[in-house]
């Protein structure tokens, strides 16, 4: 029982990826939008603001690592409308696969899509001389695949409970651009107020940011241990909200 699980979340997972590489014009989309942040906007600033002793651009850059991340995997819980549109989805939910590995496969699937788009920044890092020792790649890493697990599940969960494309345009602007914001990742979360700042606190993004600039810059306002164990909290909370929902589709 055990292998054949494994053997559907794995077909799941690989029937994603042939996706992602099938859909060039996806990943160039999502690699650009994070260049244009650190060269565009990064780079405008950096000349003449530094934070916590970088230049800016320097100091922006996990942050927009972080965005890619977000914005790929959140995003990424379209394609289950998708899929019902096709009834793909319909197709696998009937199979003797239960819901909740369905949902696995498919947020390991999300996960390598960002994971892919990552390994990119990390060779603009190179470019640009960000101080990553091999220590503080393992980290990052870990860092990145908590924070792509854990936004994967909160995309798949609104897949999972919105009916069309068109409500799913709702979640960029009730939850995607305030976990970006309010995260830290443009500037120090003291630079806002303290009632604004409590909102930093609750958002797990404000973990991920802190901990790639800790393992990135050396900057990092908490341990890596808190980043990385609040990121696990949540983690394990998006997850199951995820597959709670995919478990109820076709219910709610």
């Amino acid at each position: 029982m055990v292998m054949n699980e494994l053997e559907g979340i794995y077909a799941i997972w690989l029937r994603e990826v042939k996706i992602y590489f099938r859909e060039k014009e996806r990943f160039v989309a999502s690699v650009v939008s994070p260049l244009l942040w650190i060269f565009g906007f990064g780079a405008g600033l950096g000349a003449t603001v530094a934070i916590a002793g970088v230049n800016y651009q320097t100091y922006v850059f996990p942050g927009i690592m972080v965005m890619t991340v977000l914005f790929t995997s959140v995003f990424y819980g379209l394609y289950v409308i998708w899929d019902r549109k096709l009834d793909f989805l319909k197709e696998v939910m009937v199979s003797p696969l239960s819901r909740r590995w369905v949902f696995v496969g498919k947020m390991l699937g999300g996960v390598s899509d960002a994971f892919i788009q990552s390994m990119v920044l990390f060779i603009i890092a190179l470019v640009l001389q960000i101080p990553l020792t091999p220590a503080g790649f393992v980290a990052s890493l870990v860092v990145i695949f908590l924070t792509a697990a854990c936004m994967t599940s909160i995309g798949l969960f609104f897949g999972a409970i919105l009916s069309s494309m068109e409500s799913f345009q709702l979640v960029s602007n009730f939850v995607v651009w305030p976990l970006f914001l309010f995260s830290g990742a443009l500037f120090p979360i003291s630079n806002l107020p303290s009632w604004l700042q409590v909102l930093t606190f609750i958002d797990p993004l404000t973990y991920a940011v802190d901990a790639l600039r800790g393992t990135m810059l050396g900057t990092g306002v908490f341990s890596f241990g808190l980043d990385a164990g609040v990121l696990m909290v949540f983690c394990v909370l998006a997850i199951g909200i995820g597959s709670w929902a995919f478990e109820r589709m076709g219910k709610l």
